[in-house]
């Protein structure tokens, strides 16, 4: 049961009334009997909550940044119309539009509700219940009732790096010699012979097959295809930080999936390991075709974890997953401590049997507050900020001395730098 606002009001004029018209205990009870008498007659004559059907319908997934609607639908068996509200409940995060809709059912009819969704959050979103208020005719009095009807929606990665993706699958075919830009990478696997043209390497000329003809044939060569790639997220404590509006994990996880679609399409394959004391979500064995969007799908509810990585843990996984020679993308951070006392120790084996690359994302207000100089507070700050990068630049030559490649760049940069160092290894046939 629940009273209206015309109740409290009634209430409040009824007090007037007795206190200077008739104030007397026969005043005070013949209000509070006509109060009453109203609230009960709501009560029996208001439609029943309880005979209800709910059932529910619409978007199971939205990436971030987008909007989902999830319809409710009001069937109403009963004899009498019902009028009053209904509050579709959702956790903060989901960013409902507006939960309280107006409801006004005919016997026997049904109504369609709307509740749109803007979520803020990536991971999967559940509705935390329905809740209907019937009004009797005279609106002072209503009947309620919850309900759990669950619904989830997947808030999905935004990866809004996809736009860097046709001009590095432009490059990719450039590489492959599928374009009329002739690129002279270093490719290692063999791909046709052809006669020689002004410019070429003379070390590409082909002796045999010269010999054959009347014409001097070179050698050409394609990147390497059907290689492994491994995109390691690292979800311990430091992915928890935040860059902007968003923790840096988001950021890795972008930029990861931009190489893995560009991976996919240049003929490699590709998988995926979430780590920080335990395996958190892993993907293998999955297609060129179906492989974005297994990605996604296990990348959408990982949260960062506040605790220290076990790198040697992490390294064992790797190493399990990928037993032959790979490419091993790790995204991690570049601060000092974490990296000279864990990581570099735990990747020796590693760096042994994998190429290994260090992604890492930064933060691009130390570059402002390094460039500030009006005040002496701005100084003061400027020299915080020039140790801190003097600290990653040194942490990235450590990890550059034992072989290892590092890709350190801000949020929108670094999955266009990553792809690009992708290519650029690909070019060189170091995979």
């Amino acid at each position: 049961m629940a009273l209206t606002g015309r109740t409290v009001l009634l209430a409040a004029l009824g007090a007037l009334l007795v206190g200077f018209a008739a104030p007397s205990w026969w005043g005070i009870a013949s209000v509070q009997g006509a109060l009453l008498a109203g609230v009960l007659i709501d009560l029996v004559l208001a439609a029943s909550v309880r005979e209800l059907r709910l059932t529910r319908s619409g978007d199971t997934s939205v990436r971030l940044g987008g909007t989902a609607q999830v319809d409710l639908t009001v069937h109403h068996p009963g004899r009498r119309r019902l009028r009053g509200m209904l509050r579709d409940a959702w956790p903060p995060s989901a960013g409902v539009v507006a939960d309280r809709h107006p409801l006004l059912v005919p016997a026997g009819e049904r109504r369609r509700l709307v509740t749109v969704l803007r979520p803020t959050r990536r991971g999967d979103r559940y509705s935390a219940g329905v809740t209907i208020r019937s009004v009797g005719p005279l609106g002072l009095a209503a009947r309620q009732g919850s309900r759990e009807l669950p619904w989830r929606v997947r808030v999905l990665p935004p990866f809004t790096s996809r736009r860097h993706l046709p001009s590095r699958l432009a490059r990719l075919r450039e590489l492959d010699g599928r374009t009329s830009i002739l690129t002279r990478g270093q490719g290692t696997e063999f791909d046709s012979l052809r006669e020689y043209v002004l410019g070429d390497d003379v070390r590409s000329i082909d002796w045999r097959a010269t010999a054959r003809t009347s014409e001097v044939m070179v050698r050409t060569w394609r990147p390497e295809r059907d290689r492994y790639l491994l995109l390691v997220l690292d979800t311990g404590r430091g992915s928890a930080g935040r860059v902007g509006d968003a923790p840096r994990l988001d950021a890795a996880m972008d930029a990861a999936l931009l190489l893995g679609a560009l991976a996919s399409r240049a003929g490699d394959r590709v998988g995926l390991l979430v780590y920080d004391r335990a395996v958190r979500a892993s993907v293998s064995g999955v297609g060129a075709g179906e492989l974005l969007s297994a990605l996604v799908n296990a990348m959408t509810p990982v949260q960062p974890e506040l605790v220290e990585t076990d790198v040697r843990g992490m390294v064992s996984a790797v190493l399990t997953r990928a037993p032959r020679r790979s490419l091993v993308v790790l995204f991690t951070g570049l601060d000092v401590v974490p990296v000279e006392e864990g990581l570099l120790p735990g990747l020796r084996s590693l760096i042994d049997r994998h190429l290994v690359l260090v992604a890492a994302v930064a933060d691009p207000r130390i570059g402002q507050l390094a460039a500030a100089r009006d005040d002496a507070a701005a100084v003061y700050a400027a020299a915080a900020a020039e140790r801190v990068s003097a600290e990653r630049r040194h942490t990235a030559a450590l990890l550059e001395r034992r072989g290892v490649t590092v890709v350190d760049a801000p949020p929108d940069r670094l999955a266009p730098a990553l792809a690009d160092t992708y290519l650029s290894l690909k070019a060189a046939g170091r995979l």
